[in-house]
C-alpha cells in the first residue's frame, strides 16, 4: 500500500531543498563559479532533490505493484506508463538522474556554465513533478 505520509514528507524535503537552491541561484553565475561553497551547495542540493524524487518513484512503483524499472532513470517512464506523470514530462525530467550521477560520482569533468544553465532552465521541473505526485496521492 502506498504510504501517502511518506511521500508527503519527501515532498516537504524537496520543497525545502528547492528553496535553498533558489537562494543560491539569486547570485550570478560568475559569483557562484568564484565561490566553491555556493557551487558545491548547488551540486549537493541537486543530489538531494533527485535522491528524494527517486525514493518517491520507487515507493510508488513498489507499493503500487507497477512494472520493475531497469534503472532509476526509467522509474519516470514507469510512472508515465501508469498515468502518474505525463509521458512528455517523464522523458524531459528523467535525464536529471544522469546529471545527479555525474555530480556525485565525478564520472567526467562538469562544464560549470552548462550545469548552471541547465539548473536555471530546468529547476521548475522539480515543482512540476511535485504537482503531479501530489495530485496522484490525493486521488489515490
Amino acid at each position: 500500500m502506498i504510504d501517502k505520509e511518506f511521500i508527503k514528507s519527501k515532498i516537504f524535503f524537496i520543497k525545502s531543498y528547492y528553496d535553498e537552491l533558489e537562494q543560491i541561484l539569486s547570485f550570478s553565475d560568475l559569483e557562484i563559479k568564484k565561490d566553491f561553497i555556493k557551487l558545491r551547495a548547488i551540486e549537493r542540493i541537486i543530489q538531494l532533490i533527485v535522491d528524494e524524487i527517486i525514493d518517491i518513484n520507487n515507493h510508488i512503483i513498489r507499493y503500487g505493484s507497477l512494472k520493475i524499472p531497469e534503472s532509476f532513470q526509467s522509474t519516470f517512464i514507469v510512472l508515465a506508463e501508469n498515468n502518474i506523470l505525463p509521458e512528455n514530462f517523464a522523458k524531459k525530467i528523467a535525464p536529471v538522474v544522469g546529471l545527479r550521477n555525474r555530480l556525485v560520482h565525478r564520472y567526467e569533468k562538469i562544464d560549470l556554465d552548462l550545469l548552471l544553465s541547465l539548473v536555471r532552465k530546468n529547476k521548475e521541473d522539480f515543482i512540476e513533478y511535485l504537482k503531479y505526485i501530489f495530485d496522484f496521492i490525493e486521488k489515490s
